[in-house]
């Protein structure tokens, strides 16, 4: 039986004859980055926005850049405001425990049956179970109280914290106002 070759011609692509599907590493982003509390609480980084444009710019940034301080915080405040509260607040330490495992001392990404598991699914999981739990035990108007008081104080460093001087990599998608790279736009066209 006579074997044909054919001579590649400039410009082609071969294809390979076995493809082995391999999946896509995981994004680098997944483990929350713990921010120093001495920026966090800097008190020369606050400025009133000029706009709500801005407001909502440094909102997004900031909530990404201080997702693992914002966390900390919110944990904070729902914790004092159940101090009078002694089962609830035996049921928040037992969830808290689980908080601190899977959030806030991981040094990779959680890993469940060979899935990655993002980060904001961990977030987003935790802290419905948390108030779940607390709710459970009859501490709802306490929870949603402690819960308004904490956005509105996360909300509030956010929107005021200027964003000038934080630096998020470029893998989630953000970079910084001064560090930032643009790319520039193609000019030249080939008409075809």
């Amino acid at each position: 039986m006579p074997t044909t070759t054919t001579a590649a011609s400039y410009g082609a692509i071969s294809s390979p004859t076995t493809t082995t599907w391999q999946p896509p590493p995981p994004p680098t982003n997944l483990i929350p980055t713990p921010r120093s509390w001495r920026e966090f609480l800097d008190i020369s980084a606050f400025s009133r926005p000029h706009s709500y444009d801005d407001a909502m710019v440094r909102l997004r940034r900031n909530l990404t850049y201080f997702q693992f301080n914002y966390a900390a915080v919110i944990l904070l405040i729902v914790f004092l405001s159940l101090l009078w509260q002694p089962v609830s607040m035996i049921v928040f330490l037992i969830l808290l425990v689980a908080w601190f495992f899977l959030y806030f001392s991981r040094n990779g990404p959680l890993v469940i049956l060979n899935r990655t598991i993002d980060d904001r699914i961990i977030l987003c999981g935790l802290g419905i179970v948390t108030v779940v739990g607390l709710v459970s035990t009859h501490v709802g108007v306490n929870v949603l109280v402690s819960l308004i008081v904490g956005v509105v104080v996360v909300g509030l460093h956010a929107s005021f914290r200027v964003i000038e001087d934080l630096y998020v990599d470029d893998e989630s998608g953000l970079h910084s106002v001064v560090g930032g790279t643009q790319v520039p736009p193609i000019t030249n066209y080939t008409p075809i």
